[in-house]
C-alpha cells in the first residue's frame, strides 16, 4: 500500500471518529432524553432500548452484527472494515457518554430535540460516507437488495425507515413523538444532502431560441462565455433546432430573462436545480 493511499485511509478513520463523535452526541444528548428515534438500524436499537434494560450500544452491535455476516461480501474488503470499525466505535462512544460520562440532555424538548439531534445526525452520516464508509444497519441490506433486484438502494432505506417509524407507535404512548421523529429524519436527510452535493446558488438553464448566434454573444459578454450549443431534430418535420446550456448563478438570473425578452420574445427558458457540479472549479 503506498504511503499516499495509507495517507488517505488515515485521514478516513480519524474522520470516522470524529463523526461518530457527534451521532453518539445527537443520540445521548437529544434523542434518548425526549424519546425520539431516527432512521435505520439506530433508529431500531433506539426503539428496543425504550422497551429493554439493554444499554444502546450493545443493542447497535447486535442489530448489525447479522447485517454484517451476510452483507460482508456486498460491501468489498475496505469498506466492510471501515463499516465495522465505524459501528464498535460508535457502540463505544454512546455507552462511554452514556454510562461513564453521564452526560445530561442537551435539551428537554421534543421539538428541539428532534430538529438537532436531526442536525447532529445528518452531520455525522454525512461524514461517515465521506469517509467512503456506513454506520451499517439499512445500508446494508440496501446494497444487497439491490444487487438482487432493480430495487433502487433509497427505496430500501425509505421503506426501513417507514417500518421503524410504524413501529414506534406501539411503543409511544404520544403519537406527537412519533411525528417528532419522523421531523429527525427529515432534517437529517436534508443535512446529509446539503454536506455532501453542497448548497449551490446556481441553476441549470436550457434557453430554447431561434436566435442561437445573437444570444451566444449577448451571453458570453454579460455572463461569461461557459456554455454548450445542443443541436437537435424537432419532432415536425425533422426540422433542425438548436438549445443553448447554461449554468448560471441565480442572481444572474434576471440579466438572462432580460436578454431573452430583448432579442427573442419567442425564446423560452427552462430552468432546474444543480444538486451537484463536479470538475474544472468545483
Amino acid at each position: 500500500m503506498s504511503k499516499l493511499l495509507k495517507n488517505e485511509e488515515l485521514k478516513n478513520y480519524l474522520l470516522i471518529t470524529f463523526a461518530s463523535i457527534i451521532l453518539a452526541l445527537g443520540v445521548v444528548g437529544f434523542f434518548t432524553p425526549n424519546m425520539i428515534i431516527t432512521g435505520g438500524t439506530a433508529g431500531l436499537s433506539l426503539l428496543l432500548y425504550y422497551i429493554t434494560d439493554l444499554s444502546i450500544g450493545t443493542l447497535i452491535v447486535a442489530v448489525n452484527i447479522p447485517l454484517l455476516i451476510v452483507g460482508w461480501k456486498y460491501l468489498g474488503k475496505m469498506f466492510a472494515i471501515k463499516t465495522v470499525f465505524t459501528i464498535a466505535i460508535i457502540s463505544l462512544l454512546i455507552d462511554f457518554f452514556d454510562k461513564v460520562l453521564n452526560i445530561q440532555a442537551f435539551v428537554k424538548d421534543p421539538f428541539l430535540g428532534s430538529i438537532f439531534g436531526g442536525i447532529f445526525i445528518g452531520i455525522g452520516l454525512a461524514l461517515v460516507i465521506k469517509a467512503n464508509a456506513s454506520a451499517g444497519g439499512s445500508t446494508i441490506v440496501a446494497k444487497i437488495v439491490a444487487s438482487k433486484s432493480e430495487i433502487k438502494p433509497s427505496t430500501v432505506i425509505m421503506v426501513i425507515d417507514s417500518f421503524i417509524i410504524l413501529s414506534s407507535l406501539f411503543i409511544f404512548d404520544d403519537t406527537a413523538r412519533v411525528l417528532y421523529s419522523i421531523v429527525s429524519i427529515y432534517v437529517s436527510s436534508k443535512i446529509i444532502d446539503t454536506i455532501l452535493t453542497g448548497r449551490l446558488n446556481k441553476k441549470v438553464v436550457y434557453l430554447v431560441t431561434n436566435e442561437t448566434e445573437l444570444l451566444r454573444k449577448l451571453i458570453a459578454k454579460q455572463l461569461g462565455p461557459e456554455g454548450t450549443i445542443i443541436k437537435g431534430d424537432g419532432l415536425y418535420q425533422d426540422q433542425e433546432k438548436k438549445m443553448i446550456l447554461l449554468v448560471v448563478e441565480v442572481g444572474k438570473l434576471q440579466v438572462l430573462r432580460q436578454i431573452v425578452k430583448q432579442n427573442d420574445p419567442d425564446g423560452f427558458l427552462i430552468i432546474t436545480e444543480a444538486t451537484e457540479m463536479l470538475g474544472r472549479g468545483h
